[in-house]
């Protein structure tokens, strides 16, 4: 698990700057204009031999309203809430203003490591607002200068800690043991609580009916809808309890998206940043709702997107809509789901409903495939039970021998959930074929119910720790010596 870093700050301090220079590339648009960057963007970003993630931000600003600027403030806060460090910046040339200390009371209390940049620090015309940047109670500033890579030595200093805390979670390093279990020994599934709402996400092609969709589980016409494909510009969330026919409610979070046309289609910017914007959702999301047309399911553009978000580690649920136009639907169906198995192995098992956002037939059995989806997205398994089932694989199917040298598979553990992941102690983890992983893979899908779910398996090495390894050598030599000094 790598560091993620958000650079947050008022418009105009520079954060797209800093960003590029981090990414290396020309990746967000910079102007001396504020208010360029609307959406998050996302960047692998090098320092040293530091890699992390880097997030590039909207510039906070006091609206909290549905106003453009609040919806870009919203969209900073929630970039504060997935990052582990938050690099807060001001402009050192300018100095503090009552926004600076307004959003640093915000972050104070929403993020667990704050680190305080004075943005446009070369020179001495700077020098009074690296000053009064320490009355803001974030600790020592970090002079920098992102144009001109001034200070990156010290924001080096500052993210080395905080990155070695991060690797130590890391799968390869820390798998976790600590399986939190009911009364009856069952796993414990994370709570979905006002304050953590599910996070879903609606996406497929343009026209496929996801506003439409998304207006019928509202209850009321929130979303533009129309015969004309590609009215959704941007991810729009909406915040609501879906209730079940017993009245018992799930606060949700669902975001629309634009339609996602093949890449050769799409040549205006604006629909560029709409699709882009749309990925963007698909990661935050928990659950991805892929949407197809019941007439022309299963297209190229239909297999990329369920594709994208099984490889973004979601849990999917495909839906089929317009399904109240269709006339043999028993024939239609059974299509559909040999059609799913052949084309989209990677999501084996993964729940196939069929809806209608006109009439707002199936959204119940939506509505349960999200919530069951997201139960086995979060599901750990007992060490025990998986060294057991793990025995009983190998008996049944032993792993390879590759030149002769079978390969030994010796422990295994969960790592990880939001996807299940799980590591394998093995001698020669290189050497093992793909073949044998799908064969664990699927064995952990039908043995421990999760069907459909993304899983990562992980093959980790570890070398043959023979006691006895050079003991004779040693032992030898001070036979040897002892003799001599005897003689």
């Amino acid at each position: 698990m790598s560091l993620t870093l958000a650079i947050v700050g008022r418009p105009n301090v520079g954060k797209s700057t800093l960003f590029n220079r981090l990414v290396g590339k020309r990746l967000a648009l910079v102007d001396d204009q504020p208010g360029v960057t609307r959406d998050l963007r996302e960047g692998e970003a090098r320092l040293g031999d530091l890699r992390f993630t880097v997030i590039d931000t909207a510039g906070l600003e006091d609206a909290t309203d549905d106003s453009l600027e609040g919806r870009m403030r919203r969209l900073t806060e929630r970039a504060v809430d997935m990052a582990d460090v938050c690099l807060f910046m001001i402009d050192a040339r300018v100095g503090l203003t009552p926004t600076d200390e307004m959003f640093a009371e915000i972050l104070r209390k929403r993020s667990k490591h704050v680190i305080l940049a004075a943005n446009k620090a070369e020179g001495s015309a700077a020098d009074a607002g690296v000053l009064e940047a320490y009355n803001l109670g974030l600790g020592e500033p970090v002079r920098l200068s992102g144009e001109h890579g001034e200070g990156m030595t010290d924001l080096y200093a500052h993210l080395m800690p905080l990155a070695d805390a991060a690797a130590e979670k890391a799968i390869e390093e820390a798998p976790v043991t600590d399986i939190e279990l009911d009364e009856d020994g069952e796993a414990v599934t994370p709570l979905i609580t006002d304050a953590k709402p599910l996070q879903v996400a609606v996406v497929g092609r343009p026209n496929a009916g996801k506003s439409t969709l998304i207006n019928k589980i509202v209850g009321e016409d929130r979303l533009l809808t129309g015969p004309e494909a590609g009215i959704t510009r941007d991810a729009i969330s909406l915040r609501i309890d879906w209730a079940d026919p017993e009245g018992e409610s799930t606060p949700m979070r669902i975001f629309d998206t634009a339609g996602m046309r093949k890449k050769a289609k799409v040549q205006e910017k604006l629909e560029k940043l709409s699709v882009s914007d749309g990925l963007r959702a698909v990661k935050f999301a928990e659950v991805v709702v892929v949407l197809l047309d019941a007439a022309i399911p299963f297209e190229q553009q239909d297999l990329r997107i369920a594709d994208l978000a099984e490889r973004e580690g979601r849990a999917v649920v495909v839906a089929i809509n317009k399904w109240d136009i269709e006339e043999d639907k028993q024939e239609k169906l059974r299509d559909l789901k040999e059609s799913f198995e052949r084309l989209l192995p990677q999501l084996r098992g993964a729940p196939l409903v069929t809806v209608s956002a006109k009439t707002g037939r199936g959204l119940e059995r939506l509505r349960a495939a999200i919530l069951r989806a997201h139960d086995i997205w979060n599901r750990r398994v007992p060490t025990a039970a998986l060294n057991r089932w793990l025995i009983a694989m190998l008996e049944q199917h032993p792993p390879p021998a590759p030149q002769g040298r079978r390969i030994k598979l010796r422990y295994m553990t969960q790592a990880k959930t939001r996807p299940p992941g799980f590591v394998v102690m093995c001698s020669h983890p290189d050497k093992m074929p793909e073949s044998y992983n799908r064969y664990l893979v699927n064995g952990l899908r039908e043995s421990f119910d999760m069907p459909g779910t993304p899983i990562r398996l992980t093959l980790r090495g570890q070398g043959d720790k023979n006691p006895y390894k050079g003991r004779r050598k040693k032992n030898a030599g001070a036979l040897a010596k002892h003799l001599k000094g005897r003689a």
